[in-house]
C-alpha cells in the first residue's frame, strides 16, 4: 500500500489531477445510480426479492433516522442512505484485487466529513432559521460560544479520523497477511473485513444522523449519544 498522505495522480483532466480513489469513487456512484435505476424502474404492489430487500433498507434507514432524530425521515433519507452505501461499498472494494478503498485515504475521507459538517449547518438553519441556528452556539450561555464552535470542527475530523484509521488499518492487516501467508489464510480476514466495512459504514451514518438531529432542533439527541456507539 503506498503512503496514504500522498496521492500520485493517474493522468489529468486539464489542470486538475485525477488519482487512483476518484476513479474508484466514479466507479462507485455510477454503479449506485444504474443500480437504483434499475431496481427502481419496475417497482409494483407485488413485489419481487430485489424490490423487498430495497423496502427493507428503507425502513431500515427510515426507523434509524426517526429513532435518532424524532422526526419524520423523508428528508434525511437521501443523503443518509447514499452515505451509507456509498462507505459500505467503499469499505468493500479493497477485497477487489488491485483495488485500494476510497475511504483508506483521507481526502475521500475529509470530503465525507465536509458533506457531513455541510448537512448539519444546512438542515439545522432549514429547521430553526439563521437566527436560531446561531443561537444553539450560545447554549447554555454566551460564554460556550467558543467551547460549541471548537465542538462543531472537532467532530468533523474525529469522523474522519475514525473511518480514515480502521479502514487503513484493514487493508494493511490483509496485505501484510496475504504477503506472508498466500491466498488461502486470509478467507477469515477478509470475511471480518467485510464485517468491519459494514460496521463502519453503519457508525458513519449513524453519527452523521446524530449530528444533523442536534442540529435541526432541541428534541433531538445530542451529538453525545455518538459515545455510545461500538468503535
Amino acid at each position: 500500500m503506498d503512503n496514504p498522505l500522498t496521492l500520485e495522480p493517474l493522468f489529468h483532466a486539464g489542470p486538475v489531477p485525477i488519482t487512483a480513489p476518484v476513479l474508484v469513487t466514479w466507479a462507485i456512484l455510477i454503479g449506485l445510480a444504474l443500480g437504483c435505476r434499475i431496481a427502481t424502474r419496475r417497482l409494483s404492489l407485488t413485489p419481487g426479492r430485489l424490490q423487498v430487500v430495497l423496502e427493507l433498507f428503507v425502513t431500515v434507514v427510515d426507523d434509524q433516522i426517526r429513532d435518532t432524530m424524532q422526526r419524520p425521515p423523508a428528508r434525511y433519507r437521501p443523503l443518509i442512505g447514499t452515505i451509507f452505501l456509498y462507505v459500505l461499498i467503499a469499505n468493500w472494494s479493497s477485497l477487489v484485487p488491485g483495488i485500494e478503498p476510497p475511504t483508506a485515504r483521507l481526502e475521500t475521507d475529509a470530503a465525507l466529513a465536509l458533506i457531513v459538517f455541510a448537512a448539519t449547518v444546512w438542515f439545522g438553519i432549514a429547521a430553526q432559521g439563521l437566527r436560531g441556528y446561531l443561537k444553539t452556539f450560545a447554549e447554555p450561555t454566551w460564554v460556550m460560544i467558543p467551547l460549541n464552535l471548537i465542538e462543531q470542527v472537532s467532530r468533523t475530523l474525529s469522523l474522519v479520523v475514525r473511518l480514515f484509521g480502521n479502514v487503513m488499518s484493514g487493508v494493511f492487516v490483509i496485505g501484510i497477511v496475504l504477503t506472508l501467508a498466500g491466498l488461502l489464510v486470509p478467507i477469515p480476514l477478509m470475511a471480518l473485513d467485510l464485517l468491519t466495512g459494514a460496521v463502519q459504514a453503519y457508525i458513519f451514518a449513524v453519527l452523521a444522523t446524530v449530528f444533523i438531529g442536534a442540529a435541526v432542533g432541541e428534541h433531538s439527541p445530542s451529538p453525545e449519544t455518538a459515545k455510545d456507539l461500538p468503535q
